[in-house]
């Protein structure tokens, strides 16, 4: 039986909301009762304010919380693991140097519930090739704890069609990316979330996703979807 529970966050703050205050919902039906919550806070430089914010709030939801850089914190002492936002590649970079990726994957494989936003998003995906962070530290590999078998692109932004700037397309870039790799691509736009149980897949939250396959037209997916497929 596959025991995966993964909460996949597009972005941790909603303009004019504060800290993961437009997810509270979703994180208390998700985890139900009160749980001890291991913080991985290393896509910031400043982790002891990184780990205060991330306390703060979960206290607040009625969960501890511990973060993976203090002392005598453990994997195998939480419920549930949340990964932060931040920068991707430190994330990953990070992840590799304190040798978290296998018993992430371990422990979430055996149950252990798995919220990740931003970035930590990212990294429960095969690879980290569809952030777009800055590499400000160069990880071992771009390969991630790939507990999901699809990519995400958090924050996604539609193009406007009023914009003078003549860059690429977060949609672009998307198409780029499926021009040399197979893996389907989910656009998150703010306010979206993937919720998945063994192997359902459901797209929670305010806002609606872009589904990205390639050789196909992008598809629009409204919150309640069930996503089932894309874990096949």
């Amino acid at each position: 039986m596959n025991a995966t529970r993964l909460l996949l966050i597009s972005n941790s703050t909603l303009h004019g909301s504060g800290y993961l205050d437009h997810a509270e919902n979703e994180i208390q039906s998700f985890l139900g009762g009160k749980s001890r919550v291991l913080f991985v806070p290393y896509a910031m430089y400043d982790r002891d304010s990184y780990a205060a914010l991330a306390r703060r709030r979960f206290e607040a939801m009625g969960h501890t919380l511990n973060s993976a850089h203090e002392p005598d914190s453990s994997i195998d002492r939480a419920d549930v693991v949340f990964v932060g936002g931040g920068n991707t590649f430190r994330l990953l970079d990070s992840l590799y140097r304190q040798e978290l990726l296998e018993p992430i994957r371990h422990r979430v494989a055996h149950g252990m519930p798995y919220i990740g936003s931003s970035a930590g998003s990212i990294v429960a995906c095969p690879t980290l090739k569809t952030t777009k962070d800055m590499p400000v530290v160069e990880p071992p590999s771009f390969d991630a704890l790939g507990l999901v078998p699809f990519q995400i692109s958090p924050h996604y932004l539609d193009p406007d069609p009023a914009s003078t700037h003549m860059g690429e397309t977060q949609e672009e870039r998307i198409q780029q990316y499926l021009e040399e790799n197979d893996l389907p691509v989910v656009g998150l736009r703010e306010g979206s979330m993937l919720r998945i149980e063994g192997s359902a897949l459901v797209l929670v939250g305010r806002a609606a996703a872009r589904l990205f396959a390639r050789g196909r037209r992008p598809v629009e997916s409204e919150p309640g979807a069930r996503l089932d497929h894309l874990l096949a």
